[in-house]
């Protein structure tokens, strides 16, 4: 959708230019995933270079000498640094922005370090996995993803990264509370497509959508005749084009699916009113659709 958008508001029409950004955009979102990831581990070697660096000076203090290491040794820093899949997905995509910008792990340290939880981990003597892991997902779900200098960095770094931080971080909380002590560990880095089958869609929905703009738009325009479409969003042009696309040249997509995949990014990303005049356009449309048996859905969760 953002892509089509783009071409829009650009006036492109090489093809194979703005699919291959798309790609790129979307191999980026791997690489967002990396990059939140791996700040936990800079994180913990932060923190252990600091209590090194403090256990060496002339004049240390006995608490500097013989620190409190209970953070450093966490087990969840523990999996995810001798974790095979994130070791080689760190190295095959050259994960570095934490290497470039130390000085936001410094930051996202300190205020770890301020954090209640962090304070109340660290006051405990006790040790268990479950205390463990629920401190990692407790900082960072309310100290890291929320801060708002490592969110500014993160827009600056890439501009496709906006809109994939909620569902990269989603995904990263949602490993965090599946992990289980290092010895029955499965942790693993998510794949970006589930298949090949899974990766061609991305590039037959967008071709299907650009090709077809013209006689996918005559699907749903005498179905406004109170609105010009002149006077409708544009996003909500491409919403209606796509959900149409996948309607006629997608058979093995429900049409439920469909509907309320797009429905949601109306919500997401056009106006207020946007999801019901979508919704009622495309109601009416799959009636008629199914009347003149020009939708014909088949294959499996179609029953």
């Amino acid at each position: 959708m953002q892509t089509i958008y783009a071409m829009h508001q650009n006036g492109s029409d090489n093809l194979e230019k703005e699919e291959k950004f798309l790609f790129y955009s979307i191999d980026n979102i791997q690489d967002l995933y990396l990059t939140m990831i791996s700040s936990l581990l800079e994180i913990c070697k932060k923190e252990t270079q600091f209590l090194h660096l403090s256990s060496q000076k002339h004049l240390a203090t006995a608490a500097e000498r013989n620190p409190n290491e209970k953070f450093i040794k966490n087990s969840i820093f523990e999996i995810l640094a001798e974790n095979n899949s994130l070791s080689i997905a760190l190295e095959t995509r050259k994960i570095d922005a934490w290497h470039l910008h130390e000085d936001y792990i410094a930051l996202l340290l300190t205020a770890i370090k301020e954090s209640s939880y962090y304070q109340k981990y660290m006051s405990n003597p006790a040790r268990s996995f479950e205390e463990d892991r629920q401190l990692i997902i407790d900082l960072f779900t309310e100290v890291i993803v929320p801060n708002e200098k490592l969110y500014e960095f993160l827009e600056d770094d890439k501009l496709t990264w906006i809109d994939d931080i909620p569902m990269v971080n989603t995904q990263i909380i949602k490993q965090l509370k599946a992990m289980k002590p290092i010895e029955n560990d499965n942790f693993k880095v998510p794949k970006l497509y589930k298949d090949n089958e899974d990766r061609d869609f991305v590039k037959d929905l967008f071709r299907k959508t650009v090709l077809n703009e013209a006689a996918l738009a005559k699907e749903f325009v005498d179905k406004t005749p109170n609105w010009d479409s002149e006077r409708i969003a544009e996003v909500d042009t491409i919403i209606l084009k796509m959900a149409i696309c996948e309607f006629l040249k997608f058979p093995s997509i429900p049409v439920k699916v469909t509907l309320n995949e797009y429905l949601e990014l109306a919500k997401e990303y056009s106006t207020p009113k946007s999801s019901i005049f979508i919704n009622g356009i495309l109601d009416n449309l799959v009636k008629e659709l199914e009347a003149s048996k020009k939708m014909i859905k088949a294959g499996r969760g179609l029953m």
